[in-house]
């Protein structure tokens, strides 16, 4: 050992990392500010730590031990937002549930999980309700009374605001031994089997906030809408990293155009994230429901790459979009497409063909590249070759919880496998191609649907578009499209859209059939290919 391995590690140089702290250093600094707004209700920094403390109590009266869990059913509310610091502050892991799934879905996590306590939006009461029925021991059950709430029922033992009152603001509270211990529980969407259960650790929680506020540029004077889920990925852990700059969370409980134009007018707000087909949605928002706002709006989009010329046309609406790329095994974005000088003076194409690059590691993940699955070898750095999207850091999941065999596949070879295809572009920044299973195998040649979708969307009377694999008796597969049509203008045919991509890619990349509708979506915003790929499997003869 030398003399420097000698040295202590005492609390007074070595403090693991929680995300907890940040609400206890945001009510000792910010207290009197308004932390959260909610319709009309409005609480302040030191409001919502001692709502914090009292849930945490409460839960630990309840009889929540560390390393129990605690569900909740719940969109975004600040009731929501309370729970990702009173749960781990009672040493419990959180587990948020999608509001878009049927009770046996619900079900499922909930005997997964193990959860202990389940608190429940009364708009959800009897999803809720269906999905304990199916359960022999069922947890308690807490009701959430929203002022805002439309409709729902009365549930559970106790109501929220009388659970709280049980707890003590002054008790104790948890703060972890080791910052390796689980903080949250996220399922993923199980397109295919069960789904899988990530489970988040502090530090990779903290890291992550702490890299969210420093790459979207995060201050005390945010004000920060929540149009995307708390329940997806912890909201991307903007629910620690709005409160670690000590920002004013918004929160929506509906994400709708006039809600998100009005929030943005009358709150000031600067900041928010969304999926693309947020975006979409803004873009053909009604001029009714549009709201006039003077100062510029970061928004950040993750999911499925934005057509550049989605993205053209939030810059012209006055909204400043940044690209991330993530998925639930690394606490939401892991790479960001970063501002590189000159930006500004590039023509509005070719920045938007940049922006929509999915970049590269944020600030605290250690590494995100582009390898070759078999040999794990790095691809070149041509924006031609195509492998797979590796990462690695603290910033990646503990693992599938009691899913061994998932774990060990997702992180082989010493990198967590993300199943995307992607390319490195010789300036380094990391572009996705396709998922894996959605790349079309056309006549030996490999055809990316991102590809195909980036040219659809500039088509001016296509809102949204998704391209998936259709069998073919000659080639095995070919591109279908699944076209979502602009509202307000005259659709096109089906021979308009194939000639308008036919113009403009090779031609085998192009669609041979297009089928016109709704597209179907998960609960945060992402098309569901595989049931367009169900759809079509259906139909054949």
């Amino acid at each position: 050992m030398s003399d420097f391995d000698s040295l202590p590690k005492l609390s007074a140089n070595h403090v693991p990392l929680s995300p907890i702290s940040f609400l206890v250093r945001a009510a000792r600094i910010y207290g009197p500010r308004v932390a959260v707004i909610h319709g009309r209700r409005r609480f302040t920094y030191g409001e919502m730590a001692v709502r914090c403390r009292r849930l945490a109590s409460a839960l630990a009266r309840a009889g929540i031990t560390p390393g129990d869990t605690v569900a909740i059913l719940a969109p975004n509310i600040p009731e929501m937002l309370e729970a990702h610091y009173g749960v781990p502050m009672a040493g419990a892991v959180l587990c948020t549930v999608n509001i878009r799934l049927d009770a046996p879905a619900v079900a499922f996590i909930l005997r997964h999980s193990g959860a202990r306590v389940f608190l429940v939006d009364r708009e959800w009461a009897a999803i809720a309700a269906a999905a304990l029925a199916e359960l022999p021991e069922p947890p308690v059950v807490i009701g959430i009374d929203d002022p805002e709430a439309a409709g729902g029922a009365d549930i559970g033992s106790m109501d929220y605001e009388a659970f709280l009152a049980t707890g003590d603001e002054h008790a104790p509270y948890h703060t972890p031994r080791d910052e390796w211990e689980a903080i949250s529980l996220s399922y993923t969407s199980g397109t295919t089997g069960d789904p899988k259960g990530v489970v988040a650790h502090h530090r990779g929680a903290y890291l992550n906030a702490c890299a969210n506020a420093l790459a979207f540029e995060l201050s005390p004077r945010s004000v920060y809408l929540w149009t995307l889920p708390m329940f997806h990925c912890n909201g991307w852990t903007y629910t620690w990293a709005v409160t670690l700059q000590g920002g004013t969370h918004v929160c929506l409980r509906r994400v709708e155009s006039a809600a998100i134009f009005a929030a943005t007018a009358e709150h000031g707000v600067t900041h928010m994230c969304a999926a693309p087909v947020v975006l979409t949605m803004l873009i053909h928002a009604p001029d009714d429901q549009r709201r006039a706002f003077g100062h510029i709006v970061r928004i950040a989009t993750g999911g499925a790459a934005p057509p550049s010329s989605v993205i053209a046309r939030m810059e012209a609406m006055g909204f400043s979009v940044t690209h991330l790329y993530g998925l639930t095994e690394c606490y939401g974005p892991a790479t960001i497409c970063l501002w590189q000088p000159g930006l500004e003076r590039m023509p509005l194409a070719e920045k938007a063909a940049f922006m929509a690059r999915q970049g590269v590691a944020h600030p605290l993940l250690e590494e995100a590249t582009v390898l070759d699955p078999g040999s794990m070898a790095p691809v070149p750095m041509d924006g031609e070759t195509i492998g797979e999207i590796m990462l690695r850091g603290n910033t990646v999941m503990k693992g599938y919880l009691r899913n061994p065999s998932a774990t060990d596949a997702a992180f082989a070879g010493g990198w967590f496998h993300t199943g995307d295809l992607g390319v490195l572009h010789p300036d380094g920044y990391m572009e996705v191609k396709d998922r894996a299973k959605d790349i079309v195998i056309s006549g030996g040649e490999n055809i990316s649907s991102l590809e195909v979708e980036e040219v659809l969307y500039a088509h001016p009377a296509i809102m949204e578009a998704a391209v998936v694999a259709a069998p073919d008796p000659k080639w095995g597969e070919v591109p279908h499209a699944f076209v979502t049509p602009a509202p307000g203008a005259p659709p096109p045919t089906e021979a308009e859209v194939i000639a308008w991509c036919r113009a403009r890619m090779a031609h085998f990349k192009a669609p041979k059939r297009v089928t016109f509708g709704p597209l179907p979506k998960t609960s945060t915003g992402k098309i569901q290919k595989f049931e367009l790929r169900q759809r079509l499997k259906e139909s054949a003869p």
